[in-house]
């Protein structure tokens, strides 16, 4: 893959923002996952909290008709209005505890374009640093998939269940209600209305209800991959497969055998979602 020549100048391109670990933010974090966390000592927040921060501001006049900001002058203005998460990779370094004052680095790594079977694709590879007081504590890529703007009365297709798909080791389930979704995106402050506007995520997306956020998901699917492991996490790799919709219970499910280390989510249909797995 190369890098589209229009993008090249952004490469290399960083920003910088800081936020904080509170005990607010702690606690409102918790209260949305509950018992899908992995345990974590007294004074450390849990896994995935990082997604919390940093969030991208602008005020009402700036967003989109999407609710995302429509001008972000920190990522690339590919031609291409519909944003969403493609997947990533991160390594915990050194876990963040309440309290901590964070520095995020963020670099643009590669800006691509491709064929997709439903029209264009770009892609924007991103590349985090969380650091605290201490020194780095996350270090993440991030990439992310634009989409064309969807076409009126167009349905986003679902795939079939995998025939091959083999039983889980572990599973746990978890009711993807509109409420979840809501304080998800309020905690982030994230103003995409695929997440909470039903008539604009299935009249105007064509999606067939809610979409679950990616960072829910890959959220679930780390803090498994935290309890089943014995060893230290290491890498976690993630990435998208198809839309999960909220009011279907969604399965987080670990392999078995060789497969031990791969994580993923699937609707009660044997659909995946979002799959995952760490080195």
């Amino acid at each position: 893959m190369k890098t589209d020549k229009p993008f090249a100048e952004w490469i290399g391109r960083t920003s910088v923002s800081e936020d904080a670990v509170t005990e607010r933010l702690n606690e409102s974090y918790k209260a949305i996952f509950d018992t899908y966390l992995a345990p974590v000592p007294d004074g450390v927040a849990p896994l995935g909290i990082h997604w919390c921060l940093s969030p991208a501001i602008a005020t009402m006049s700036q967003l989109g008709e999407d609710g995302h900001p429509a001008k972000n002058m920190s990522l690339p203005p590919v031609p291409l209005p519909r944003r969403m998460w493609a997947g990533g990779e991160l390594e915990i370094l050194d876990p963040l505890q309440i309290g901590d004052k964070v520095r995020r680095t963020s670099t643009i790594q590669d800006v691509v374009r491709k064929d997709g079977r439903t029209g264009d694709l770009w892609f924007v590879t991103l590349g985090h640093v969380y650091e605290t007081e201490r020194g780095p504590a996350v270090r993440e890529r991030q990439d992310l998939v634009y989409r064309e703007a969807a076409k009126p009365g167009a349905k986003v297709a679902i795939p079939s269940a995998a025939p091959e798909s083999e039983p889980a080791a572990a599973s746990r389930t978890i009711e993807t209600s509109p409420t979840l979704l809501f304080r998800y995106s309020a905690l982030t402050f994230n103003g995409h209305r695929i997440h909470y506007d039903l008539p604009y995520a299935t009249g105007v997306e064509g999606y067939d209800g809610l979409v679950v956020h990616g960072p829910i998901q890959a959220t679930l699917l780390l803090n498994l991959a935290a309890t089943s492991e014995s060893a230290s996490l290491g890498r976690f790799s993630y990435r998208g497969l198809s839309p999960a919709i909220a009011g279907n219970r969604l399965a987080i499910c670990r392999g078995s055998g060789e497969k031990s280390n791969q994580y993923w989510t699937e609707s009660g249909e044997g659909v995946r979602h979002m799959q995952a797995s760490t080195s």
